[in-house]
């Protein structure tokens, strides 16, 4: 008797929770369209008006404490699904991914504090620490700062004091905003941990209720400057302010003047990882699911086409596939015999001393200094370790440039972004036929670089995406007047060709490092170690 009385509870719950939710939300979305109603409408005449957060006064608010949130306030995104989605996708699995995405449909139904329960169990339930820290240092940065209100941001940074309430995970956000937005405190929802592992349930105090957590926050003393969105909750919010300001939906997803530009970011994005190039919403999450089994097998036909075939073939085949390829400059004649012609490339994959090779259809030799084995065996060009060693590594590019033409990409390490690392002189030493090479690398759904996961993989990825782009252009011969042959010395010949590049590219030079890049993005230093030396 008792089991049919639980199920009937059950039942009970589904009707009441969920489609009476359902049906309360359908109501409201319907009274947006034009269609009101009595009950709904009187909730909202009597809310205290507050002016938009344009109509803010900038100036003189460097002594004053501001306080928002950073969902719907300062990041123009309606919906939080995504962020989950890249820390369920980057930090966790494929298959944690899918599980959200098959959630989606329950999720839009739910009201907002058990959707943020359901995302946050399905995200985080049993994900390492670690990995959350890693996808909200090297990750979600880039997708925060590409979504910022310009608006929000600007009366942001006019404040001295900055303090960020919000009901999302504390940890997916704090990182960004003290490191990008030099806020000082973030109040969040937080969650619970055995061990080093989440458990996927928040903590006992429950989702923050961000108008408790003010008056927890300062007492009885008032912030000066709240900013909040336009929905219910956060009036109350902001209405505990000396000023209160609103961001309107219209002022945030889609009005342009609100789009943050490169230019102003508050922090330059130089590096970032994750293998997701697009913002994970629902509708994109499936599209990449759908596109999933067709472009794993598109990856292996574009591969096995450029290992297996000659030049011209493999690049008639490769355009055919999808790949789109622009190429443009001189192409130099074929280099002297005992004398070969050295090619300095920007580095934005693995695949750019293929697809130079494949552009000139010559076999060119391509040095690294880290390369994984398999990248190595599906090469279709001769790849040749350097050891670090400045001494050794000039001896084998010296001999290598004896037997033929040789590819150097000097900045060491990939950059998606439009900058050019600081590039190592070593390569100036070793000839004066210079060729500067400018390539650049655009992809839609998945980025064919890493820092933390396989590097192994980064063929296929770039390979999976549905329409690759390589952008290659042949600069001419650097004149021996600016080699070293000329009277320059290394240092100056690399900074000099550093600038061609990057002025060629319309990119910014900088003296960052390959360590620069690895310590940020995965804490080591980027090396992959022979399996050798890996046993000792």
């Amino acid at each position: 008797m008792e089991f049919p009385m639980v199920l009937l509870r059950l039942v009970n719950l589904v009707l009441y929770k969920l489609l009476a939710n359902s049906c309360y939300k359908a109501a409201r979305k319907v009274k947006g369209y034009g269609f009101h109603f009595g009950y709904l409408s009187s909730k909202t005449q009597h809310q205290p008006s507050f002016p938009s957060v344009t109509k803010c006064d900038l100036e003189g608010r460097v002594s004053q404490t501001l306080i928002c949130d950073i969902h719907n306030v300062l990041l123009k995104s309606q919906s939080f699904f995504p962020y989950f989605m890249l820390v369920a996708f980057e930090g966790g699995s494929i298959f944690r991914a899918l599980l959200l995405l098959l959630s989606s449909p329950i999720l839009w139904i739910l009201d907002y504090d058990h959707k943020l329960r359901v995302m946050t169990f399905i995200t985080f339930c049993g994900l390492k620490i670690k990995n959350m820290e890693n996808t909200s240092r090297a990750v979600l940065p880039k997708f925060y700062l590409e979504n910022l209100n310009l608006h929000a941001y600007e009366v942001l940074a006019s404040a001295g004091s900055k303090v960020v309430f919000t009901s999302v995970p504390r940890v997916m956000v704090e990182g960004f905003l003290k490191e990008y937005l030099s806020v000082g405190d973030v109040i969040g929802t937080e969650l619970n941990t055995v061990g080093s592992y989440f458990t996927g349930f928040i903590s006992g105090s429950g989702l923050l209720v961000k108008h408790r957590a003010l008056k927890d926050y300062f007492g009885d003393k008032k912030p000066d400057i709240g900013i909040g969105s336009s929905s219910v909750n956060d009036h109350l919010f902001i209405s505990l302010c000396k000023e209160g300001y609103v961001v309107n939906n219209e002022e945030g997803r889609s009005n342009p003047s609100s789009v943050m530009p490169r230019d102003k970011y508050p922090k330059p994005l130089i590096f970032h990882d994750g293998r997701l190039a697009f913002l994970p919403t629902p509708s994109a999450t499936l599209y990449m699911f759908m596109w999933l089994p067709i472009g794993i097998l598109l990856a292996i036909y574009r591969i096995l086409v450029g290992v297996l075939l000659p030049y011209k073939c493999a690049m008639t085949l490769g355009v055919w596939s999808g790949i789109v390829l622009n190429v443009k400059g001189c192409i130099l004649p074929r280099s002297e015999k005992n004398k070969g012609v050295l090619y300095i490339c920007t580095h934005r994959t693995l695949l750019d001393p293929v697809f130079l090779s494949t552009s000139l259809a010559r076999p060119l030799t391509a040095v690294t200094y880290s390369v994984s084995k398999v990248s190595e065996f599906i090469a279709p060009i001769r790849t040749v370790r350097l050891t670090r060693d400045r001494k050794r590594d000039g001896e084998t590019m010296q001999r290598l440039l004896r037997e033929g033409d040789l590819v150097v990409c000097p900045e060491g390490t990939t950059c998606r972004e439009p900058y050019l690392l600081r590039f190592s002189s070593l390569f100036a030493e070793m000839a004066d036929e210079i060729v500067p090479v400018a390539m650049n690398a655009n992809v839609s759904m998945f980025y064919g670089t890493t820092a933390s996961g396989l590097k192994c993989l980064d063929p296929f990825f770039f390979f999976m995406n549905p329409r690759p782009c390589y952008h290659i252009q042949i600069l001419e011969k650097v004149p021996k007047e600016f080699t070293c042959a000329g009277g320059w010395s290394s240092f100056e010949v690399a900074n000099y060709i550093q600038r061609l590049l990057g002025d060629a590219l319309g990119f910014e030079c900088t003296t960052l490092t390959r360590r620069d890049k690895y310590m940020m993005l995965a804490g080591n230093e980027g090396i992959v170690k022979d399996d050798k030396n890996s046993r000792k």
